[in-house]
């Protein structure tokens, strides 16, 4: 059975609850959930006339899916600041938009238990398509509110960099 890491202790997969979003050289606070990273490539199919009834299959045009990102609602601006970048409400004629300045590269970092870094990704170009500034308000519900951004985004790749750490042990060597 072959092993599924440099660790012969770690047979056990990274758990999905333990992560950070960095943006503009800071990590962002509050980040409670970040959808999957996804990528498909189309299949262009293709034969010849005097071929048999079977098609040739290459790889296209590849798309990389939108991340969303949530968080519980504060006074804390960082969502609606981005957003606002790319759609600003009462700004004057042809300043609605921040060209300049309304995409970012964001990291996203998966942590082990103990709170290292084992993973990171590094998503380019991205921007705010859609922003949700409150939920639905509910009086009967018991429920936190959470702010949501989606953001469309051009690729993304590993920081291959990032090894997988020496993990703690409460043992003396």
């Amino acid at each position: 059975m072959g092993q599924f890491s440099v660790n012969a202790q770690r047979l056990d997969p990274y758990k999905n609850f333990k992560f950070r979003v960095k943006w503009d050289g800071r990590y962002v606070a509050g980040v409670s959930k970040v959808s999957l990273l996804k990528r498909t490539t189309e299949v262009v199919k293709h034969r010849s006339g005097g071929d048999p009834s079977t098609s040739y299959k290459a790889p296209g045009r590849t798309e990389y899916d939108a991340i969303t990102l949530e968080r519980g609602v504060t006074h804390d601006q960082e969502f609606e600041q981005w957003a606002n970048k790319t759609w600003n409400f009462g700004s004057a004629l042809g300043a609605e938009v921040s060209l300049a300045d309304f995409r970012k590269d964001i990291i996203i970092e998966l942590l082990n238990e103990a709170g290292q870094v084992v993973l990171s990704y590094a998503v380019y170009r991205c921007w705010v398509s859609e922003y949700q500034a409150l939920p639905d308000l509910d009086a009967n519900a018991n429920a936190v509110a959470i702010a949501k951004l989606k953001l469309e985004n051009e690729g993304w790749e590993r920081d291959y960099a990032v090894l997988e750490p020496k993990e703690p042990s409460f043992v003396e060597p």
